[in-house]
């Protein structure tokens, strides 16, 4: 691992799409695989096993014949619809890379994630809905492929009546979709997939090619270029969608993540079609129409994993426990939390009142990088505990390690550490796209023949794991280190808090000082930065609070950049405050 020279099942050969398509159209054919639930409540779309193989392979048909080949990358920027899941399985199926990004980025943020990857491709639609929101997903993409001479193509499908302008690149991609639950198709043009066969053999893939690249924001420079291979990555996903979920064969998984993140990836598309499941596609928004939006749907849908983010079920615990209780939650069997650590008052929200105390709750630790579930409560023995807000167990060949600041293994229980996993697992990510080296010094020079999580952690008497935020995160106090995590898991009880966030910057004698926390140095704020999947980017609020504005790093992955001039102005203004009072 010294290296970051990862390899499995060398010699192996397979096609990921034929694995989650072929496998179960020839035993089962008109099982559902995709359950669309739409922006609107109530206009769920369903899709069988063999419509998705059929629009899969018109689709890669198309690509195909539009010159993209074996290796070629292809940026997939749509909303979450049948027709993105087929996007991303038809370019598994021709053997050409997929890299999504997530539909809400900027044509800026775009067009770096398609320049580095040099697309041949983009693969878009002319309008994204959320949230009773239309966006214009096609404009964005035509600013950014100004600026990236690579791609020779984009292919436009459409999710709603709006027409688009289209230009020398432009293809259609209509007709067809109807079996994938589109709305008709508007506009001119001929209709691509249309012409299309049915049938398209899978390209034969090595185990350790290409499937995808997923980019992470870097906190200096340009985004990370995650690259995951076929065969370990596939089998990580599946076994884990599996065992961590408790899965069964006839089961409804709810993901509720966005397919441009890996969450949608691993738990939305790759490991329940691999496992022959009903995966549900979440277009909307936990609050939309009514914060009441995810539990109609779980009642609608016969939902029986629900897999969220801390982020909403902080939202939505703020709201009357009747937005919950007023729909019929009894088919849940598993509830999931995904993200970041969730909180001790959100887990029991969670558990208590969505759950009804009945469902094993399973806070998962992982990663981009990971590829799927590193540390869970399950799979666990029958009747074991599982503890409020912890990670708790790692997964089948999981080998976590706690390091402290010299490089040294630290054993026994009760102990705190850099998280470390100290031997390959099959779904780890292989690189960084275009820069080897760049992802040696990340995540392996830390600690030499580890990789590094980057994440700090609490390994209990019991020998269970519990997650205490990043190491960048982690306070460093008169030599009491303190993971922010816990201080705004206590911060978070009180009832006029609605949400914190904490980081540590220099002070001249106790080591670091806290913002955003109880003691004097503590900016109140409308709003924190978060990225589209709701994380905090704490970051960003260290290099404020350091008066390091100028130099933000990527910020592109902000729902809302604007949040960061508001919270720059309220720094400002408690470092005005502070100076008068000196």
């Amino acid at each position: 691992m010294r290296q970051g020279k990862i390899r499995w099942f060398l010699g192996g050969q397979l096609n990921v799409s034929a694995n989650c398509l072929d496998v179960h159209v020839a035993r089962a054919p008109e099982r559902v695989a995709l359950l669309w639930e739409r922006d609107e409540p109530g206009s769920e779309v369903k899709v069988t096993y063999r419509e998705l193989l059929e629009t899969t392979c018109r689709l890669a048909n198309t690509l195909k014949r539009h010159g993209v080949r074996k290796g070629d990358r292809v940026a997939i920027y749509m909303p979450v619809s049948p027709i993105a899941v087929a996007a991303m399985l038809a370019c598994a199926r021709i053997g050409a890379v997929h890299t999504v990004v997530f539909a809400g980025f900027s044509a800026e943020a775009l067009a770096g994630r398609i320049e580095d990857a040099q697309c041949k491709a983009v693969i878009t639609c002319n309008q994204g809905v959320r949230g009773g929101r239309t966006i214009n997903l096609k404009t964005t993409v035509d600013t950014a492929v100004k600026s990236c001479p690579s791609v020779r193509n984009v292919f436009v499908a459409h999710r709603t009546e709006c027409k688009v302008p289209m230009g020398p690149l432009d293809i259609f991609l209509e007709e067809v979709t109807r079996n994938t639950g589109h709305i008709s198709p508007c506009g001119t043009g001929s209709h691509e997939m249309a012409k299309e066969s049915t049938s398209c053999p899978p390209e034969p893939m090595e185990s350790e090619d290409m499937l995808f690249m997923l980019y992470t924001s870097g906190s200096t420079g340009k985004p990370k270029g995650i690259v995951h291979t076929q065969a370990g990555y596939l089998l990580y996903a599946a076994l884990t969608h599996q065992y961590v979920f408790d899965y069964h064969p006839g089961d409804v998984f709810g993901c509720v993540a966005d397919i441009g993140w890996v969450t949608g990836h691993s738990y939305v598309v790759y490991g329940p079609l691999c496992n022959g499941a009903t995966t549900v596609l979440f277009e909307s928004t936990p609050v939309y129409p009514n914060p009441g939006r995810y539990w109609e749907t779980v009642q609608r849908l016969g939902i029986n994993q629900f897999y969220g983010a801390p982020t909403a079920i902080r939202l939505l615990l703020k709201y009357d426990e009747n937005w919950v209780k007023k729909y019929d939650r009894s088919s849940l069997k598993t509830l999931g939390s995904v993200g970041e650590p969730i909180n001790r008052e959100a887990w029991e929200w969670f558990y208590h009142v969505v759950g009804d105390g009945k469902c094993p709750l399973v806070d998962t630790w992982w990663q981009t990088e990971t590829g799927g579930v590193c540390i869970a409560p399950q799979p666990a023995e029958d009747g074991a505990e599982i503890l409020p807000a912890m990670a708790m167990r790692p997964f089948f060949g999981i080998q976590p390690t706690l390091m402290d600041e010299k490089g040294k293994e630290i054993r026994g229980n009760d102990v705190s550490g850099a998280l470390c996993i100290s031997q390959t697992w099959p779904g780890m990510a292989r690189t960084i796209y275009g820069d080897h080296q760049r992802f040696v010094d990340a995540y392996f020079k830390p600690y030499p023949g580890h990789y590094f999580t980057g994440d700090g952690a609490y390994r209990s008497k019991e020998g269970y794991y519990q997650i205490t935020g990043r190491m960048d995160d982690v306070i460093n106090i008169s030599g009491h280190r303190l993971g922010t995590a816990e201080i705004e898991d206590a911060l978070d009880e009180h009832p006029d808090v609605p949400e914190t966030a904490v980081v540590g910057i220099p002070h001249d004698v106790k080591g670091e000082g806290k913002e955003q926390s109880r003691n004097r140095h503590t900016s109140v704020v409308k709003r924190l930065p978060k990225t589209r999947s709701g994380k905090i980017m704490r970051r960003i609020l260290r290099k404020v609070a350091m008066g390091q504005s100028s130099d933000l790093g990527d910020i592109s992955t902000l729902d809302d950049p604007s949040v960061v001039t508001e919270v720059i102005q309220a720094c400002d203004h408690y470092r005005s405050l502070e100076s008068k009072k000196n």
